[in-house]
């Protein structure tokens, strides 16, 4: 099994950081917020295994790639345009593009745009909505009554940092822990911001879930402790930015080849079950939609066997063209 290689090739907005393993056909690894590539960590293996060349990259924003002050630099489309630069920097034409939490919205925004490159997509935890609809921060803000939504907490600038940055390993650990399904709290919603109070304040702080080592936090921790959490957040606060770049494809399907994999105990696949409902109209060319039963929202660390195995599987299919 070849090693791991670490390398930063150019990018629309500077240099994006890569993880390869492997030869074969390119399957990019997106991940989310806030992660980095190490979040791959177990697939990258499996998928070099079974002959695909898997690369996983820090997003923009994110671990040892670029990170531009602009919340605008941001936007859906800046970020496509990386994906895309990684695959021509690799020497390809085209890739299967996988994508978890914000990282599978990318993705599917990345085959929607450029499905000269991108030929499949799989998405973990966030099922695909087209664009469309009403502006996305009216929409967050009418969630939660007098509790603010955390996608509302976060629009500030500064003001998720503030939170933050004094403590990040302690946050890491405490958010992780909220969306795993063996910590989560049963009683107040961590997603929601009490008037006044932290998003913090409703995140277990006694013990870290099953699949979080503490090595493992020290990865995600040192990287946030050097960068800090502005680049991250900012996918967050263009959001609105999106909804006007991508008007033009409001309600638009993605006929690749497509997989989705979700948690029974994550919010994301529960809030969005229409969504998913709605995967024969939104993506057509749907091979496989599971569910693991009793798993939260970081599902690539929490069931990294099963979604290895759904993968493989998948890519197999399409490889055999079935």
């Amino acid at each position: 099994m070849p090693h791991r290689t670490h390398r930063l090739v150019p990018g629309p907005a500077g240099r994006i950081h890569l993880v390869e393993q492997g030869t074969g056909p390119l399957v990019l690894l997106l991940h989310g917020f806030p992660e980095s590539w190490y979040s791959w960590r177990h697939q990258l293996p499996v998928l070099a295994a079974a002959g695909y060349r898997a690369v996983a990259v820090d997003v923009r924003g994110y671990g040892r790639s670029s990170k531009p002050e602009a919340v605008a630099a941001y936007r859906m489309t800046e970020l496509v345009a990386d994906n895309a630069a990684v695959v021509e920097a690799l020497g390809e034409r085209s890739a299967v593009v996988v994508g978890h939490d914000w990282g599978a919205t990318i993705a599917a925004h990345s085959a929607l745009l450029r499905p000269d490159v991108f030929h499949a997509v799989a998405l973990l935890s966030v099922p695909y909505t087209p664009p469309g609809g009403p502006r996305p921060s009216e929409v967050f803000a009418r969630l939660g009554g007098a509790e603010e939504f955390y996608v509302s907490y976060f629009q500030e600038p500064g003001r998720a940092e503030r939170e933050i940055e004094p403590d990040v390993r302690g946050w890491l650990a405490g958010f992780y822990a909220a969306l795993s399904a063996d910590t989560m709290p049963l009683a107040a919603d961590p997603h929601f911001v009490a008037p006044g109070g932290r998003l913090r304040d409703r995140f277990p702080t006694d013990r870290l879930p099953a699949w979080l080592t503490e090595d493992d936090l020290d990865v995600y921790a040192g990287e946030f402790e050097r960068t800090g959490l502005t680049g991250a957040l900012n996918r967050y606060r263009a959001m609105d930015r999106d909804w006007k770049d991508l008007a033009a494809h409001a309600g638009a399907a993605i006929r690749q080849p497509s997989l989705f994999l979700g948690g029974t105990l994550d919010a994301s696949t529960t809030w969005l079950s229409d969504a998913i409902d709605a995967f024969p109209t939104t993506l057509p060319g749907l091979r496989g939609a599971h569910l693991l039963d009793g798993c939260g929202h970081w599902i690539q660390q929490e069931r990294p066997e099963e979604v290895g195995r759904h993968l493989t599987d998948w890519l197999g299919s399409l490889a055999a063209g079935r």
